[in-house]
């Protein structure tokens, strides 16, 4: 493990952050806004929507994103219907009652 000098990294630190310091640190404020903003900015412009993403695939994988997407859709309808069916009745329904038929 490196051996860190923390009496002098606390001072420097806290020299940094001293009013006294605010011409030193305002540069450097700034420098960090303009990195993070930066990066930010960059993030937002090159990460694809999810129609992008889509219309990038090819047609057999196009072809599957949609037979998954059917599927989850049709998954969700029968439980909803099977929550429907058992929140008409007046008894508890446990989880595992859902699935028989």
């Amino acid at each position: 493990m490196t051996n860190i000098a923390w009496g002098r990294f606390l001072t420097t630190s806290a020299v940094l952050f001293l009013p006294s310091s605010a011409p030193r640190a305002t540069p450097l404020l700034v420098e960090l806004t303009a990195v993070i903003g930066g990066g930010y900015a960059l993030l937002v412009t090159t990460t694809p929507t999810e129609e992008e993403l889509y219309n990038r695939l090819s047609p057999d994988l196009r072809r599957k994103v949609d037979e998954i997407r059917r599927q989850r859709e049709g998954g969700d309808n029968a439980v909803k219907e099977q929550l429907a069916a058992a929140g008409d009745t007046d008894k508890i329904v446990w989880a595992s009652e859902l699935n028989k038929k």
